[in-house]
């Protein structure tokens, strides 16, 4: 295997452990609040502590990151990832569970900025880049995908199970964890990109970017993005277990399937974005997933006849839910390779800086939102009001296009 293939391959492993690592917000909301005796709003804060770090450290750290070092900056992050894992094992408390999430969201940071700006660095046009990129991102959902079904095996099949045999799915996160550590070690001499001639490592250069309109554009259909896929993510299995009636079992399985269908929608996107272009698909993706969310809240209203004990007896709501998933897929990816193909390389780690930050900052009030609406309306009705974001995110698409159509026309001049 040549280095630029272990390398790839140390980048798909790095992201699908934190696809692992970053989702199990879910997961830990639901039996956090059954086995912890956590209320709903101290567990939503927990997506807080994990994306307002990302973003702060991004905002401190992306373009110090090429002089640092990427294959050694990455390494620190398994590493302090580790830790965050065995402590949320070894003291199951409030505020270990939030020390967990700071430290994975720090890591993430360094790790997500990482990954991009190699990508750039391993690939030598756009159609590679978005081809990688796809992929990249899909092993992340693949890993989100296998976390919750990891997390179902620890978990009770009653629909009330305060027991926390949960917990033990972190000394396997911390193994991983160890695995990517010393695949990136065998990879430590390996030089990234280098930085731009004679430019200085500035948090105002990160400002600079932020200006352009190309840039602005996509910070606002990133945020939103995110704003969507991490309010209705992240209280998925809490709103089947207490709105569907799912055992929590069954709900924890459900997000799992729910990261399935995005992975197989970035997939499936990647082949349509080939073939119609990306602008087609990922505006014909809105219209479904705002139809979709808007056949939620009355699927969800239905009174149950019955216990639901397996899937063949499940709700038409939390099927649906699937198809949320499996259409908002393609967008992310391909908004982060619109905006990286059309800029230069030596600009990549700055910009990743961004789109880290915006995003975490859109998963927060996403998932921050979505808490205040559950808890003082109802689940249908909070997963209903994403539609409007949905709505904006079309707009911001729109402008988008219009945005990468100027630019390719300055280049050519």
């Amino acid at each position: 295997m040549t280095q630029r293939s272990r390398l790839v391959f140390a980048m798909l492993l790095t992201y699908f452990t934190y696809g692992m690592l970053l989702n199990t917000v879910g997961t830990v909301i639901l039996r956090s609040i059954a086995s912890l005796a956590i209320s709903k709003a101290q567990a939503g804060w927990f997506d807080g502590f994990k994306d307002i770090t990302i973003a702060a450290v991004s905002f401190l750290s992306a373009s110090y990151l090429p002089r640092i070092g990427l294959i050694r900056a990455m390494m620190v992050s398994v590493a302090l990832s580790a830790v965050a894992c065995l402590l949320i094992r070894l003291v199951p408390a409030y505020a270990a569970i939030c020390l967990h999430f700071m430290l994975i969201g720090m890591s993430f940071a360094f790790v997500k900025v990482g990954i991009y700006t190699l990508i750039g660095h391993v690939t030598d046009d756009s159609r590679s880049h978005a081809s990688l990129t796809s992929m990249i991102e899909g092993g992340f959902m693949v890993g989100v995908l296998l976390v919750t079904l990891l997390f179902s095996l620890f978990v009770g099949h009653d629909l009330v199970d305060i027991s926390r045999d949960w917990l033990n799915a972190y000394w396997i996160l911390a193994g991983l964890c160890g695995g990517c550590f010393a695949l990136l070690w065998s990879l430590r001499e390996v030089q990234g990109p280098a930085p731009a001639a004679g430019a200085q490592p500035s948090i105002l250069e990160m400002i600079r970017l932020a200006r352009l309109p190309l840039v602005l554009v996509f910070i606002f259909c990133a945020f939103t993005y995110v704003f969507i896929e991490q309010g209705i993510g992240t209280w998925l299995p809490t709103f089947n277990n207490e709105v569907l009636k799912l055992p929590q079992s069954m709900s924890v399985v459900a997000g799992s399937l729910y990261a399935g269908a995005i992975a197989a929608g970035r997939i499936t996107g990647g082949g349509l974005i080939r073939r119609f272009g990306w602008y087609r698909v990922v505006n014909t993706c809105l219209v479904l997933v705002v139809g979709a969310i808007l056949l939620i809240a009355p699927l969800s209203r239905q009174p149950m006849r019955a216990a639901v004990t397996d899937w063949l007896h499940a709700p038409l709501a939390a099927y649906v839910f699937l198809a949320v998933g499996a259409f908002l897929a393609p967008i992310y990816p391909t908004i982060v390779s619109v905006l990286l193909s059309a800029s230069p390389k030596v600009r990549h780690a700055e910009l990743m800086g961004l789109v880290v930050i915006f995003s975490a900052l859109g998963g927060t009030a996403g998932s921050r939102l979505t808490a205040l609406l559950f808890a003082a309306l109802s689940g249908p009705t909070a997963f209903m009001c994403m539609v409007i974001p949905a709505g904006l995110l079309a707009v911001g698409v729109t402008m988008l296009r219009r945005q990468q159509i100027g630019e390719e026309n300055r280049q050519q001049r």
